[in-house]
């Protein structure tokens, strides 16, 4: 009869220790440690441990005397356009068809020169009938006076009354107010024609052609720029406190991309500007050819300020807490020296040199390079460092 459970009857053996298994396992846990204890006793110094009993030698710092200042120079530049005096965007006064454009972008051209007119055959042709209703007005106004010289001799004769004298003379003078009439209306058009006509304002440079024959111009409508080239000034915006080191009708010296160029001070407006807050100068420039319209120009000046304070080279400073900065000095200390941090106030930068103030006294020596390994209080030997320039020139 077949077992329905065939795996019944297979027991599993659990594996049990036994006192051989556990001998091997104690012989090698006691030879791990035999091993152990045998490579510490190689590795082990034969003087023992080694303690520091000298302390360590200073570290060579480089250091620069300083000396307090009652004040220092700044020298700021400010940054300005120079811009042609008079700049004029032509056009026709009235509309129409423009018949020649005689000048084009880059052409220099001179006062009263011709540069662009209007088809003008229509306003000649009616100038042409103002002129005969000129004529025939003054026609007719000599009639009217050989009217009125008629009536009067009437009159001495007893012919004629005053009233038809005075007729005669109300004639005239209507015939002559007809005559003015006329010429007015042929005034008038002889303008328009003037106007339709573009002449250079003043010797300058065409910068842009902006129509070109055979289109129809509407009255305003700019045609050619004309920019004065004879004539550049220079303007720019300064602190109140540097334009009113300036003095009108002198001569500075002006920084372009092409070099420098000799600018005379025209005027200084003494008026803050809201939204730069600078007060504008204006500089006519002597020789308008070096320079280009539109060039960007520079004005530095020297100005003294008034704070006490010494300069240090900017790497011998270190961040400290509340806008202030700390710099080392190597302080005597018993026979060497020792590092001593002062805090102090950053005044002005400028390039790799700062001007700062703070209890700094004459002749102490500021630490400038190495700031990363200094602590406060840490021995050090001062060397004067070579590098450092911190002369106001």
């Amino acid at each position: 009869m077949t077992n329905p459970h065939p795996y019944e009857g297979n027991e599993v053996r659990e594996k049990k220790p036994t006192v051989l298994k556990g001998l091997v396992f104690l012989l090698l846990l006691i030879a791990t440690g035999a091993g152990l204890f045998f490579a510490a006793t190689r590795l082990r110094s034969a003087e023992g441990p080694k303690v520091a009993h000298e302390a360590p030698a200073p570290l060579t710092v480089a250091v620069v005397t300083v000396e307090p200042t009652d004040a220092f120079d700044l020298k700021e530049s400010y940054t300005g356009l120079a811009e042609a005096r008079r700049t004029s965007m032509l056009g026709f006064a009235s509309s129409g068809r423009i018949a020649v454009i005689r000048a084009d972008v880059g052409d220099k051209v001179k006062t009263g020169a011709l540069l662009a007119k209007l088809d003008t055959r229509s306003l000649e042709a009616q100038l042409a009938s103002a002129n005969a209703q000129v004529e025939e007005a003054r026609a007719s106004h000599d009639l009217a006076l050989s009217t009125v010289q008629r009536q009067r001799q009437l009159k001495l004769q007893g012919h004629v009354s005053q009233q038809r004298v005075d007729e005669a003379e109300a004639q005239a003078n209507t015939a002559l107010a007809r005559v003015e009439a006329a010429k007015a209306q042929a005034d008038t058009l002889r303008v328009q024609i003037d106007l339709a006509a573009i002449t250079a304002p003043f010797d300058g440079v065409v910068t842009q052609r902006l129509s070109d024959e055979g289109a129809i111009a509407a009255a305003g409508q700019p045609i050619l720029e004309l920019v004065e080239k004879s004539h550049l000034e220079a303007r720019l915006g300064l602190p109140a406190a540097s334009a009113a080191l300036l003095e009108p009708g002198k001569e500075y010296k002006l920084v372009a991309d092409t070099g420098e160029v000799t600018a005379r001070l025209r005027n200084v407006t003494g008026v803050i500007d809201a939204n730069q807050r600078t007060v504008g100068a204006v500089f006519d420039i002597e020789n308008p050819d070096s320079i280009a319209a539109g060039a960007v120009v520079r004005l530095a000046l020297d100005r003294s300020v008034g704070e006490e304070g010494f300069w240090v080279p900017v790497k011998a400073l270190s961040a400290a807490s509340r806008g202030l900065w700390t710099v080392y000095v190597a302080d005597p200390s018993g026979e060497g020296w020792s590092a001593v941090p002062r805090p102090v106030e950053m005044v002005h930068s400028d390039g790799d040199r700062a001007y700062v103030r703070g209890p700094i006294q004459p002749g102490e020596r500021v630490i400038v390079d190495g700031l990363q390994r200094i602590t406060p209080g840490m021995p050090v030997t001062p060397r004067e460092s070579q590098r450092a320039d911190l002369s106001d020139d």
